[in-house]
Parts: structure tokens; C-alpha cells; sequence
């Protein structure tokens, strides 16, 4: 197992924030990983599980021992009654796979096309769009404990998936929604990720943007790939690329509110952007909340808030001569906007990176 220290770090997130690792050991195997907790200088140091860098905002050099997950691997490994099963490797491309279910005629994940990361990533963060959850599709994954090597398998019940949220995220004994779980922050190394597919496939609707293709291709009754391309092109459309300009997607997580709350809120903003949950709660559109307060197309020194999403901050910097943003300054942004939104709304927005 080779590992190399001193690794540049900015290839490895998607902000494209300069950053160094002070060592850095690259997973392709569920042997590596053995091989590397059974190393005399490497397996009882601190780990940081590293994937797509999608959702990491890096402050500074990174201490730990960086595990760069590349697990490769995409297969339907049984059948049910009701859906397909289909696996893949933890440092498959998210989007990659998506479109892979879909070539293969296994539909269900059309909604959460183009959304950046690895499959390894996505239970971390209960990942989704338009309308759609990682939950809804989760069936089970095979994670490695970084302590003993001990590889087990956790179900969507034991994985505490919360907006946004899971066991992942969480370490030492902690609340995840409505469930008291042991977490496995920096514990566990996710290996593979299972899916329930539904056979008797239904599209999920009843998105604006999705609404307006329906309507523009006077369709009623669209196929799964028309969705997965809708829903590719809204993103484009709204979102910048990464590869173009560095970002690590939605910054922050859409609020949730009681009716009363929201009433409060639409007697004084009466254009607020919400949604009704089936639990009677209510999600405010995050990104109008922020443009609301006048901050899209704003920067604090190379970190700015995007100018087609308010809900999105980006690197405005080159970045590859050291000029680009640093994660100090996209901090010191997400915190003013947090402050100008509480200010106005009463309502305390929760950042979705990893701050590292």
C-alpha cells in the first residue's frame, strides 16, 4: 500500500480550494483498505474519508490520513418481487451510475441526476432532488470499520437517514431525527451501496422547473430518461460546473418551519418560496430566502455568492496559481449570509459542506 505525502488537495474538491494533505492513501479495494489498517505506521492514526470532494469546504492543510475512495464496480446482484437490486462501488460517479441504472432499464434514480459526488458519499449526506431521497431507494451498504478492519453491513434503519443527515455524519451517541444511534463519523469506510429499484416504476413529480418541461414537451406521462434529462438540463441551466467554476453545489440545507412560522414569515414576504411536507411542517426555498436578503452576485474577496443561484457560493478565482478563494474567505461569506437571513427571517441556515 503506497502512501503519498504531501498531496495537493485541490484536485480532489470540487471548490478547486488550495489545500494540502499531509498524507494521502488511495482505496481501490476492500484489500487496500486491510492492507493499510494493517500497517504499522498508518492503520492507528487518524482518518478522513475523502470521495468525490463534492461536499467539503477545506480550511486549511488537512492532518488526518486521507483515504481517497476509489472503489470501482457496478452490477445488479438480485432481484425481488417488487425491484431490482443493483450495486455499486463506492468511488463510482454518482451521475455515471445514475445513467448506468437507466441504460440498463432499471429506473428510479432518474430525479437525483447530475448531482456531484460518489455513491460512497451519497447515504453520508441522504443525498436528493426533485422530489426524491437517497432513503427511498436505500437498501443496504457494506462499510469497514477503520478500528478493526471488521467489514458489516447496515440497513437504511441503522444508517438514521435525516434531511440531509445520517449515522455518517455523527460521532459518539447522538439523536439522527427520530432515532438515538452510535455514530460512525471517521469510524467507518463505506465500501458499497445497494439500491432498491422499483419495478412498478411511477414518476415523481410536482417540481416547477419539471412542470415547465411538461408542459414545453406537452407531455403528461414522461418516460424515466426524459425525466433524467429534464432534470440534467434544469441543473445545468441553474448551476454552475465545477470543472468551469469551482462550487460544492447547495451550500445550504432548505429550512423546515411549523405552519405558524410561515405564516408569520408570508404576512411580510407574501412571494416566499415554500413547500408542504407530509409531516405538516413546511420547507422554506433556502436559495430565495438568501437572494431575498440581496446577496447574489455578491463576494467576500475570491468566494462569491452565484449569480443564477443564490444558494450556491463559488470559487470566482483562477485558483491554480493560489489566487482562487480560500475556505477561510467561503466561510466568512456563508457566515454573513447566515446573519443577514436571521436578521430578516428569524431563521438560522445550516451549511451542508463538511468544514474541514
Amino acid at each position: 500500500m503506497l502512501v503519498e505525502k504531501n498531496v495537493a488537495l485541490q484536485p480532489f474538491n470540487t471548490f478547486h480550494i488550495v489545500a494540502r494533505a499531509h498524507a494521502l492513501a488511495r482505496i481501490g479495494s476492500e484489500a487496500d483498505a486491510l492492507e493499510l489498517l494493517a500497517d504499522p505506521e498508518w492503520g492507528a492514526v487518524p482518518k478522513f474519508v475523502l470521495g468525490g470532494g463534492s461536499n467539503v469546504v477545506f480550511t486549511g492543510d488537512v492532518k488526518p490520513l486521507v483515504l481517497k475512495v476509489e472503489i470501482k464496480g457496478r452490477s445488479l446482484v438480485s432481484e425481488t418481487a417488487k425491484a431490482f437490486i443493483v450495486e455499486a462501488g463506492a468511488g463510482e460517479v454518482w451521475h455515471d451510475f445514475v445513467a448506468w441504472t437507466l441504460a440498463q432499464g432499471y429506473p428510479g434514480l432518474e430525479n437525483m441526476a447530475l448531482i456531484p459526488g460518489t455513491v460512497g458519499a451519497s447515504p453520508v449526506q441522504n443525498i436528493g432532488a426533485y422530489g426524491v431521497e437517497l432513503q427511498d431507494r436505500f437498501e443496504s451498504l457494506d462499510a469497514m470499520d477503520l478500528r478493526s478492519g471488521q467489514v458489516f453491513t447496515l440497513n437504511a434503519a441503522q444508517c438514521a437517514f435525516g434531511y440531509r443527515d445520517s449515522v455518517f455524519k455523527h460521532g459518539g451517541k447522538t439523536q439522527v431525527g427520530a432515532h438515538q444511534v452510535m455514530g460512525l463519523k471517521d469510524r467507518a469506510l463505506i465500501l458499497r451501496v445497494r439500491f432498491a429499484l422499483p419495478k412498478a416504476w411511477k414518476s415523481v413529480l410536482g417540481y416547477a422547473d419539471i412542470d415547465k418541461k411538461m408542459a414545453e414537451g406537452a407531455c403528461t406521462q414522461p418516460t424515466p430518461q426524459q425525466i433524467f434529462d429534464w432534470v440534467c438540463a434544469i441543473r445545468r441551466a441553474k448551476l454552475p460546473d465545477p470543472a468551469v467554476i469551482g462550487n460544492a453545489g447547495s451550500f445550504f440545507k432548505n429550512p423546515t418551519v411549523s405552519p405558524e412560522q410561515c405564516a408569520d414569515i408570508i404576512a411580510r414576504d407574501p412571494k416566499v418560496v415554500h413547500y408542504h411536507l407530509s409531516d405538516g411542517a413546511i420547507k422554506l426555498a433556502a436559495g430565495w430566502l438568501i437572494d431575498s436578503c440581496g446577496w447574489k452576485g455578491k463576494s467576500v474577496g475570491q468566494a462569491g455568492v452565484y449569480e443564477k443561484q443564490a444558494l450556491v457560493l463559488v470559487n470566482r478565482g483562477a485558483g491554480s496559481d493560489g489566487n482562487g478563494a480560500t475556505g477561510g474567505e467561503v466561510m466568512t461569506l456563508a457566515k454573513a449570509i447566515q446573519t443577514s437571513v436571521y436578521e430578516r427571517f428569524g431563521i438560522l441556515l445550516e451549511p451542508e459542506p463538511l468544514v474541514l
